[in-house]
């Protein structure tokens, strides 16, 4: 596999212009990434940060705004007086009503005509068209502009070709940045170089020798005040269509022919294509939809989801969701992937787990039970690679018992790690692509994702309700159980 060449630091200076940039994804996340890429020198020189936003602020509001807002989400560790005043000399604010053509001018006027402009469309998604058709309208774009798009992208398939065919008409695919945080994780990187730089694992990576694959992604919190946004979405729309079929590609692509941006996001398509599409008695079998209620996180009661702000009563929005998928290729022929996500969970946890198929005959009399061996890649809270597997019992006899061989990567490679969104910004300023969904795969997700939401109309499907802080309904364990597996916490 040929190296992929490094992107140089571009030559232009660099105007990037956050819409939304008073929201609370500018505040918590892109803020705080930009200035540990600033604190780290990997913004260029002349790089300057335009915030846009409909509040009648000044500047010297927006730092306020800025100290207030985005500073704590800031690890104290990182965070060096001098440098955070030099950040915020980096800043301007522009007023505008993004529906209003007339007040682009005002950007115009405040962006340097010479500079790579990178737009962020930190706003709904009903935004972008509006946007981008204002953008080119005022001159604001040419052959260096990029711009990054915050998910979700479309509501369904029809409302994403929308949205990718508006903005199309203003940027060619290869200035498009769909972002996916969960691909900026360092772990999830990692796997590229798990499953293809190491020869280990290469003839055990396919069926018959993986018995089934597991994906979760599970949070403690609830909806908070996304609940107007959440019940229009759902958990399947908000994170099963992008980040947890974005992590079943990298576990599941072939190997591409070099670090090529399209030469990765090609065998990500494939996969995507492969996903054997679910008839409704499918969808009956091999789904299940959740909803949380009252319980404990942490030790902590919390409310159930009807009882959160701005939630209507009876809403069937599903807040977890449990699917057995299958693809058809002969790589992974029979081999069930299942993928899981919910909220308000018991513990806060992303992971893959490959569970390796049991041995045809055992010579040792006693051992633990339906415990085979698994690689376990977790991505959050820690990141960490685990191989689990059996080893003989210290003593007489041959017991066995199961350990852990662990890779902790903080300990391995104890540098410093990018947040996922520090990464995947200075990847945009650089135009580093392979991060970044392209246009069909967003499609070809979408194209599997939305008979299961059509199925679940069809059959008039209610989610099933689980307590707040266990791992969702059991019906959830049922769906592994009839193939004699579980969960790789129940195990």
């Amino acid at each position: 596999m040929t190296n992929q060449p490094a992107q140089a630091v571009p030559e232009l200076p660099v105007d990037m212009i956050i819409f939304g940039g008073g929201g609370d994804l500018a505040a918590r996340k892109l803020l705080p990434a930009l200035y540990m890429a600033h604190l780290h020198g990997n913004l260029p020189p002349e790089t300057r940060i335009i915030a846009v936003g409909r509040k009648n602020w000044s500047i010297d509001d927006y730092r306020a705004f800025m100290e207030e807002q985005s500073r704590p989400f800031i690890d104290a560790k990182a965070f060096d007086e001098q440098a955070w005043g030099r950040y915020l000399d980096l800043f301007q604010y522009v007023i505008i009503d993004v529906n209003d053509p007339g007040d682009y001018e005002r950007l115009a006027q405040t962006s340097r005509k010479h500079a790579l402009r990178v737009f962020y469309l930190s706003t709904s998604p009903e935004l972008f068209m509006t946007i981008c058709d204002n953008l080119a309208a005022a001159h604001l774009l040419d052959k260096h502009s990029r711009v990054v798009l915050e998910k979700p992208l479309g509501h369904d398939l029809a409302s994403a070709k929308e949205i990718n065919a508006s903005v199309g008409r203003h940027f060619a695919e290869s200035q498009i940045y769909r972002i996916d945080h969960y691909l900026g994780k360092e772990t999830v990187q990692n796997l590229m170089v798990l499953r293809f730089g190491n020869p280990i694992f290469g003839p055990l990576w396919q069926a018959p020798y993986i018995r089934s694959v597991q994906i979760t992604v599970a949070e403690t919190v609830g909806v908070g005040s996304r609940a107007g946004f959440y019940d229009h979405t759902g958990a399947l729309r908000d994170m099963v269509q992008n980040h947890l079929l974005q992590l079943l590609c990298f576990v599941a692509m072939e190997p591409p022919v070099s670090l090529n941006p399209d030469a990765v996001r090609d065998e990500k398509l494939k996969v995507l294509r492969s996903l054997r599409p679910m008839s409704v008695a499918d969808i009956a079998r091999d789904t299940v939809r959740g909803q949380y209620a009252a319980g404990a996180v942490d030790g902590q009661p919390v409310k159930g989801y009807l009882e959160e702000d701005n939630v209507p009563a009876g809403s069937k929005a599903e807040t977890f969701v449990a699917l057995r998928a299958h693809i058809n290729n002969w790589r992974w022929a029979n081999v069930p992937f299942f993928l899981r996500t919910g909220k308000r969970m018991q513990k806060r946890q992303s992971e893959i787990v490959i569970e390796f198929a049991d041995l045809p005959f055992s010579i040792f009399p006693s051992g633990p039970r339906n415990y085979g061996n698994r690689l376990v890649i977790q991505l959050q809270p820690e990141e960490s690679i685990q191989l689990q597997m059996l080893a003989k019992e210290p003593g007489s006899g041959m017991n066995m018992l199961p350990v852990s061989l662990n890779l902790d990567l903080q300990q391995a490679i104890p540098e410093r790690r990018a947040e996922a969104y520090e990464r995947l910004l200075v990847d945009v300023i650089r135009g580093r692509l392979t991060h970044f969904m392209r246009r069909d795969e967003l499609e070809a997700a979408w194209g599997w994702v939305e008979p299961i939401l059509d199925g679940w109309k069809e059959l008039n499907d209610r989610p099933r309700i689980y307590t707040a802080g266990t791992f969702g309904p059991a019906a959830s364990s049922a769906l592994l159980a009839r193939e004699g597996m579980s969960w790789a916490e129940e195990a």
